[in-house]
């Protein structure tokens, strides 16, 4: 398991990287736009928040356990999610599409987190997110042959890849701390609300996943996969906090 030092420095690394040549114009077609549109404007505001209530509760977090640099690593780690946000915003501004300012996926995640105070659900719910968005920007990618936006979705790829390690690092540690009854149920909670969460993001982006080559049952496949190596990951360690 890294450090939040060690993440500290790798976000600050990675904000140094460009991958994306904003000199190359937009080349996306109409039935293209058609397609994606929706999906792209909904994912975009979902990528523009700015984090205070993940952030309020991992402060409230490492207060108890003594790694105040964790905030740090989690104001970065948002950092990285508001970059993804701009990017795609810049690109609905160049193709001359408006950014949105409300979606009914966003506003019931909106309204979830408010309530939330608890570190252990704002990261499962987040590495579950993420699990989606790899396969939601994979399909974005093969769903247009705008080089443009094929870069933008390869640079939040990459990012994405980390996040989930970041993530699913710090769920390995709370869970290590619980009870033996405790982490009884929460192998079959996490499992649910996994599940519960993918089935969501496929119906309320079912036809952009489709236009990028998954069916339902693929979808849900890959969400699988991706389910049993995280909670494996998270289950089967027993590890202690590293503050190095």
């Amino acid at each position: 398991m890294h450090s939040s030092n060690y993440w500290i420095g790798h976000f600050m690394t990675n904000a140094l990287q460009k991958r994306v040549n904003w000199d190359k114009a937009p080349n996306i077609t109409d039935d293209e736009i058609s397609t994606i549109l929706p999906s792209l404007q909904a994912w975009q505001l979902g990528e523009t928040s700015n984090g205070k209530h993940l952030i309020a509760a991992s402060e409230r977090y490492a207060g108890k356990i003594g790694d105040p640099k964790y905030v740090d690593a989690v104001k970065l780690f948002i950092k990285e999610e508001q970059k993804h946000g701009n990017n795609l915003g810049c690109y609905l501004d160049s193709i001359g599409k408006s950014r949105i300012k409300q979606n009914w996926g966003d506003t019931l995640f909106r309204k979830v987190r408010y309530f939330n105070t608890s570190m252990e659900l704002w990261t499962l719910a987040v590495i579950i997110v993420e699990s989606t968005a790899q396969i939601f920007y994979q399909a974005l990618k093969d769903a247009t042959g705008c080089e443009l936006l094929k870069e933008i979705c390869t640079d939040i790829l990459i990012d994405e890849a980390y996040h989930i390690t970041f993530q699913t690092e710090r769920l390995a540690i709370i869970f290590s701390n619980k009870s033996t009854f405790s982490k009884a149920w929460r192998r079959v909670f996490y499992r649910y609300f996994f599940y519960g969460v993918s089935a969501l993001v496929w119906f309320a982006h079912r036809k952009l996943f489709k236009a990028g080559g998954n069916t339902f049952d693929t979808y849900i496949k890959k969400m699988r996969c991706k389910r049993e190596k995280t909670i494996k990951i998270i289950t089967d360690n027993n590890v202690s906090l590293n503050f190095a």
